[in-house]
């Protein structure tokens, strides 16, 4: 039986968008070890984003963590300051929402109130957590207006429209075939062939016609 850790496992993330000019991201780690020391965490990993910009939603070292944390290999996630997660407010609540969800613990040093291994800073990621979910709904809202209005305009909305010629088709319709062996010549869904057929005007006339040249020979 696997014993569980006796020390919260901390996840200890830095970014910087520029390189030099004051920027390091060892700055941040040295505050966050030295908090991870007092705290009791144990560094499970140390994940670092150099000269990356905070309004990319996928970057090395956050991917990596991010991983991590949903493999179960991690605890808390500590920052320096909130923006080093990332600079849109939507990836970061989603970020946020992502790690409450998996049962790992956020702390941000230079953000009052954000840690949520306090009871006041679980109640602030509960919010956080109620914020990313309304978002996620106006998200889904919106698209789902968007498919109505594009479908009412009559667009063609989902998988892209798969073209097919149908002058094979009605020739061999007309030869007295059966829409299911032409369907099979064709490599076509049998339904989808069909509704192309009505589509232009060719379904049931080509088939009628087949049967007619049939009943003739």
């Amino acid at each position: 039986m696997t014993s569980k850790p006796t020390k919260p496992r901390a996840a200890l993330y830095a970014r910087v968008s520029t390189t030099g000019h004051g920027q390091d991201v060892g700055l941040q780690l040295d505050e966050l070890r030295q908090v991870a020391a007092q705290r009791g965490w144990e560094i499970a990993g140390v994940y670092e984003d150099a000269g990356v910009s905070g309004t990319k939603t996928s970057r090395p070292g956050l991917d990596r963590m991010l991983a991590d944390a949903q493999a179960g290999k991690l605890d808390i996630v500590a920052v320096w300051k909130l923006d080093r997660l990332g600079r849109s407010l939507q990836h970061v609540l989603a970020t946020l929402d992502q790690l409450n969800t998996q049962g790992v613990d956020f702390v941000s040093l230079r953000d009052q109130g954000l840690d949520s291994t306090t009871p006041a800073g679980r109640l602030f990621t509960a919010m956080i957590a109620a914020f990313a979910a309304f978002e996620r709904d106006l998200i889904q809202e919106r698209v789902v207006a968007g498919i109505r209005r594009a479908q009412a305009a009559g667009k063609h909305c989902g998988r892209p429209r798969k073209e097919i010629d149908l002058r094979p088709a009605v020739a061999l319709l007309r030869e007295g075939r059966g829409l299911k062996d032409v369907a099979r010549i064709l490599k076509v869904p049998r339904a989808t062939l069909r509704r192309r057929l009505e589509e232009a005007g060719q379904w049931p006339v080509a088939r009628e016609a087949g049967q007619r040249e049939a009943a003739v020979r």
